[in-house]
């Protein structure tokens, strides 16, 4: 029984869970497949209107579950006027019109998706509207400023025509070069809270994700890789593996042996049975104390200057107290919930790709240049992520060049898996950090000198085939304090920065920098607040006065979240605000200690993102940002030893379960500012806010993650 069987028929033995089987109606076109039916109306990349009236709209970004399967819709939705519930939804294929407006390539990252596309999307559906007004005043004889749209139909005087019957013509009138958009009083859809057009397929088990790619002839790949970081194939013994019932094939590809099966099953009883020879490299010399103790090293002397005001040594000399604090961040691991796959079909003259990937472009190219053809000789197909978090926008296209490789050296269609042992023991991670900081304050207990360096790999460096070479300073690992609104008003402070270099591949991760320059800002600002002895919401309304996102979302958590009011007996709480993604998210935390543990029960959560497009699909971002935040803080941690990482799966790298999420409540600012992002902000400021909480309830301030490494005893 496969997945999907077993949800469907989990749902029906339930008896509580009506599931269709309903097919969705299949698609007649397939503009961007180069089958277009030549009557449908196709004014751009990002929408097609069929002469049976059916309407499809492309995503130029892929739906991991951040929700623009259901907001970027809703865009054309309005600016067409068509009942949103109407539309079918696809991924776009690769294609140069669906790169990113900012970035320059076709990628899903950034919490930018809506953002970015707000006005692209509205244009697409405004130009359909106004193609097809144009039309059905042509064919009825009506002025175009008497028509007008209804729910799908143009009005022309007494006539109506449904867009379908319009399509045809409106596809041979040239494309305004520029269209009127709709008045935001007019929208039915912006604005306002809609369920998610990929909800039904996603509870009845029939989304398609890249796991469910299946087709006959099709085989399984699993890879041995080098259990320590940077090493290689030696020598490789495959006479065992070949023993095993469905085993096919065993091998050699540039990141270690590969073994081809029938079924899964088959290809990991495979590999185990495989013995392989490993050049371990100098990777085997990392470990996690050492590595520690020379960042510690390395943070305590002044970097290549992030940013500078003043004159900070001075100003010290005049500070009525100093504070000093280091910080110490783990690797983390992304673990998407569906293990990374790619499936791979190689024919003499062409190649097809199945995955779920944040960036289809990059990883188009990287499997020609393996096969030797030209980009458009690959084509990649795009099914539902299960999860992305970066992981799957690897600039070096890491495990879809090595399905290529498989299939190409097997000369065999592959699925091939990676198991989370896989990705965990040898995937990409958010880089290891170090902060160290001295804080000097004045006679009423605010900063005057603030000096602050940073250890850690580059994200960017790894980037180039994207972005080019990177610059001296990497700044997703010093955003957050880099420009931080704390740092603004104070006259002398330095940022400085030390870009280290290892053999583990690092990447972007959700909230990128924000993950641990957050915590590091937010945990300091109250640590100033109590040493001031003042109230921790009060003290950062003096410091954030010339910041009124800032203030705006941390007033209505304030207010929202009572915190004046008293809280249960034995729980305390804890505040955070943080900008990130181009939103201000301020949370507050309600805690209590027991036995050693924090229990995290309630979190507040207010964000000022300017206009939330889908409200619904908001509050759900920063609902999973807070739960990927407690996950972050309390147990997030990789460890290496000679090289090999200790972690395997979530038995010992463990999220936050059902039975410990909190309460949650979120809250949208009221705002006329410019539109933000929603996908990762919520995640830097949940972890200051637990552990500020922490500290509220024990007098204990957490400078290493995770807090379940920490013992934790409540104060009499």
């Amino acid at each position: 029984m496969n997945r999907r069987n077993f949800i469907q028929s989990g749902a029906v033995l339930g008896g509580g869970l009506l599931i269709s089987f309903t097919i969705p109606k299949a698609n007649k076109l397939a503009a961007l497949a180069g089958k277009a039916d030549e009557t449908a109306f196709a004014p751009n990349a990002f929408l097609n209107i069929a002469t049976d009236n059916s309407i499809t709209v492309y995503l130029s970004h892929v739906e991991m579950g951040q929700g623009i399967w259901t907001t970027l819709p809703m865009l054309i939705a309005d600016e067409l006027d068509v009942d949103l519930q109407r539309i079918t939804v696809k991924h776009g294929q690769v294609n140069k019109a669906f790169n990113h407006v900012i970035y320059g390539v076709q990628i899903t990252g950034g919490s930018s998706s809506t953002w970015s596309e707000f006005d692209r999307y509205r244009n697409a559906g405004a130009t359909a509207r106004t193609l097809l007004m144009q039309t059905a005043s042509a064919r009825s004889g009506v002025a175009l400023e008497n028509c007008k749209t209804e729910a799908g139909f143009v009005i022309a005087g007494g006539k109506q025509y449904a867009y379908g019957d319009l399509a045809a013509d409106a596809a041979k009138l040239p494309v305004p070069a520029k269209v009127t958009l709709r008045s935001p009083d007019t929208w039915k859809y912006i604005g306002k809270g809609q369920r998610r057009l990929d909800a039904r397929v996603k509870t009845n088990g029939s989304a398609q994700f890249g796991m469910d790619v299946q087709f006959p002839g099709l085989l399984t790949a699993v890879v041995a890789h080098a259990p320590v970081f940077g090493g290689k194939v030696v020598s490789f013994d495959a006479a065992k593996a070949k023993t095993v019932p469905g085993v096919r094939q065993v091998v050699q590809i540039p990141t270690g042996v590969a073994v081809i099966a029938d079924h899964f099953w088959a290809a990991q009883q495979g590999r185990k049975a495989l013995k392989v020879t490993w050049d371990h490299g100098s990777g085997i010399n990392l470990n996690t104390t050492a590595q520690t103790e020379a960042y510690r090293k390395l943070a305590a002397t002044d970097g290549l200057q992030v940013q500078q005001k003043g004159d900070v040594k001075t100003t010290f000399a005049k500070a009525v107290k100093t504070i000093s604090a280091e910080y110490v961040f783990p690797y983390l691991a992304h673990a998407p919930m569906e293990p990374l796959n790619c499936t791979v079909k190689i024919e003499k003259d062409s190649c097809e790709i199945w995955c779920g990937t944040q960036l289809p472009g990059g990883d188009r190219a990287a499997a020609a240049k393996i096969l030797g053809f030209k980009p458009e000789q690959v084509k990649v197909n795009v099914p539902f992520l299960g999860g992305g978090f970066g992981r799957r926008a690897t600039p070096a296209s890491d495990f879809v060049s090595e399905a290529v490789h498989v299939a190409k050296a097997s000369g065999k269609p592959v699925k091939m898996v990676w198991t989370r042992e896989d990705d965990m023991k040898g995937g990409f991670y958010r880089p290891f950090y170090v902060h160290n900081v001295r804080i000097g304050v004045d006679n009423e207990g605010l900063p005057i000198a603030w000096n602050h360096n940073i250890a850690g790999q580059s994200i960017m460096a790894d980037a180039a085939v994207l972005f080019g070479p990177p610059p001296a300073i990497d700044d997703t690992t010093v955003e957050g304090v880099k420009g931080s609104p704390y740092l603004d008003g104070i006259a002398d402070h330095f940022v400085g920065l030390h870009t280290t270099k290892e053999v583990v591949p690092v990447l972007w991760y959700r909230s990128v920098g924000g993950t641990h320059t957050g915590y590091v800002m937010e945990t300091l600002i109250d640590e100033l607040a109590h040493n001031a002895g003042q109230d921790p919401v009060e003290y950062r309304r003096k410091l954030l006065k010339n910041h009124t996102r800032h203030l705006a979302a941390l007033n209505l958590v304030a207010e929202k979240g009572g915190w004046s009011q008293p809280v249960p007996a034995g729980r305390f709480k804890g505040v955070a605000v943080h900008e990130a993604f181009g939103s201000v998210v301020a949370i507050i935390a309600e805690v209590s200690v027991d036995n050693g543990l924090a229990h995290v029960h309630k979190v507040d959560c207010a964000i000022e993102c300017g206009l939330a497009v889908n409200p619904e699909g908001v509050k759900a971002q920063m609902e999973s940002g807070i739960i990927f935040g407690m996950s972050m803080a309390t147990y997030g941690n990789l460890t290496i030893v000679n090289g090999q990482l200790q972690q395997n799966n979530f038995y010992d790298y463990r999220i936050t379960r059902m039975y410990e999420a909190p309460q949650i409540n979120v809250y949208i600012v009221d705002s006329k500012e410019k539109m933000g992002g929603a996908g990762e902000c919520a995640v830097p400021p949940t972890a200051p806010a637990i552990v500020n909480a922490i500290f509220a309830a024990t007098g204990k301030r957490i400078y290493n993650l995770p807090i379940i490494n920490t013992r934790l005893e409540q104060k009499v």
